[in-house]
């Protein structure tokens, strides 16, 4: 195996940013590497706070028990940097030289992936992209581009100005002057899980089919920021970019989606471990459906027989995590070893236990922990290393098959289970209608607009600038804020002019 083919790691150029860095009186901090100069002016942004009141799963009020958007956020920062430790130890490509996987890098893209999550998680999404349908539609990720690289007030071009007032737009060329935090293009490249334009208009999302739900990817809006990207960091050719920085954060969602989202079904009272095994056939084949779908498109290496995955394969899943739950405790097996029992009583007697080991599960705090920090360190040691020797940057990592069906399967789950649960439907059809009528609200009328967000709004005379100015202004809201500010523009709550929006 080579140890370094054609290109390192890591570039002069992929630190390279959309504008130069403005010159202060303070001395050049040449110890700081660029990466965590990316990583902390992510922390200090407005927009990586608000992730504080963002749904996660479960609405943040309901108790302070449930993660938000932040708390999640910070798990798949530290599951990823803890898989990227692991690959620099052990990984022959990197454990042999010096360009060992930026931590910060990797830090970073954990940290800043849900960033362009709207208010009420995807059902938000969802209700956005209807709303944007003919004006380049709206995406959780291809938001989180926008913000790191135009919404976010850190910079724009040409800023400081010493003769005229600093504007993020330049209204003679009418283009939007706007660089939002001046990350490098390495640092951005981390967070482009997806690849793909999003169609402009419905009309082309029809073409493609894909018109009643968000198209993964980024706006046309950003195509110019993506081509500068793959530009600075030496990507071409036909294929899809995905750095390793990447590979690794999308696995590290991936796992505290499927386990802690588990672990807060278990404490909200929405899932016992009894009901998963319990499930009807018809429910387990729909589950492996979509996991065999996964494993074909992620898993082309693997042949048919090792791609396999039916409902048998989600009890299998189900029975390794949760089947010592119905091992028989001390008690019942002194009480079979007593005597013969009756069928109906030994019957019971078994359910009894079972139900009861299930509801310890889930009331007892020790239990759900660790139940979780085995599933996290499993996970973690549990993936792969897909080198491409002639380019490292987009060498790709992924859990192994068999934790890759145990991550699915609890995915599926946790989306079947609960999110398209009547309780949250209700959240979701709620969340619908306060996004549409707040949209419907500042389209018709921009003055309720706050101020900077209304020279925004008014630099350009153009209906698809003003609506993704609208949209994004919703995008950014948290989920009590709009919740607030539906209630203001309904007249459901006493109108105050002291509260700033």
């Amino acid at each position: 195996m080579k140890i370094m083919g054609r290109h390192g790691l890591y570039r002069a150029s992929d630190w390279n940013r959309e504008s130069k860095a403005v010159k202060s009186g303070a001395e050049p901090e040449r110890y700081r590497h660029d990466a965590r100069r990316d990583f902390a002016r992510l922390v200090h942004s407005p927009a990586f706070r608000r992730l504080q009141g963002k749904t996660q799963l479960f609405p943040s009020d309901e108790s302070d028990f449930f993660r938000n958007r932040l708390t999640h956020s910070l798990e798949v920062a530290q599951i990823a940097k803890s898989i990227a430790i692991r690959l620099n130890a052990t990984e022959l490509l990197f454990k042999a030289t010096k360009d060992k996987i930026n931590l910060d890098l990797v830090e970073f893209a954990g940290l800043a992936h849900d960033v362009g999550h709207p208010p009420f998680g995807h059902n938000g999404e969802a209700a956005l992209d209807k709303l944007m349908l003919d004006y380049g539609g709206f995406e959780g990720n291809a938001q989180t581009l926008r913000i790191l690289t135009k919404l976010e007030k850190k910079n724009t071009r040409g800023f400081p100005s010493t003769t005229n007032a600093v504007t993020p737009i330049n209204l003679i060329a009418q283009t939007d002057n706007r660089i939002g935090l001046n990350l490098s293009y390495r640092t951005l490249a981390s967070v482009l899980k997806y690849d793909n334009i999003i169609p402009k208009t419905e009309d082309n999302r029809k073409n493609n089919g894909v018109e009643k739900r968000p198209v993964k990817g980024y706006y046309y809006l950003e195509e110019d920021i993506v081509r500068n990207i793959k530009n600075n960091i030496g990507f071409s050719g036909d294929k899809k970019l995905k750095t390793i920085e990447c590979s690794i954060m999308d696995v590290a969602d991936d796992i505290a989606y499927s386990t802690y989202d588990i672990e807060d079904s278990f404490k909200a009272g929405f899932l016992t471990p009894v009901q998963m095994i319990s499930l009807p056939d018809d429910f387990k084949d729909r589950i492996a459906e979509k996991v065999h779908k996964s494993i074909s498109s992620q898993y082309n290496d693997k042949n048919s027989e090792e791609k396999i995955f039916n409902k048998d394969s989600v009890n299998e899943v189900l029975i390794n995590l949760f089947g010592t739950i119905f091992m028989p405790d001390e008690n019942i097996l002194k009480r079979v070893k007593s005597g013969p029992l009756a069928v109906e009583e030994a019957s019971f007697l078994l359910s009894a236990s079972a139900t009861g080991q299930s509801q310890a599960l889930i009331q007892d705090g020790y239990l759900r922990a660790a139940f979780t920090s085995d599933l996290v360190g499993k996970f973690v040691t549990g993936v792969e290393l897909i080198a491409n020797d002639e380019n490292p940057m987009v060498s790709k990592v992924r859990l192994t098959l068999e934790n890759f069906r145990i991550v699915e399967t609890l995915k599926h789950f946790s989306y079947q289970l609960l999110i398209e649960s009547p309780r949250l439907k209700i959240a979701e059809r709620r969340g619908n209608e306060i996004i549409g009528k707040i949209f419907e609200t500042l389209v018709s009328d921009s003055q309720i607009l706050p101020d900077d967000w209304r020279k925004i709004h008014s630099a350009i005379d153009d209906t698809a600038w003003k609506k993704r100015v609208v949209c994004d202004y919703i995008a950014g809201m948290t989920d009590r804020y709009c919740v607030e500010l539906y209630s203001r523009i309904t007249g459901s709550s006493p109108i105050s002019f002291w509260k700033p929006h």
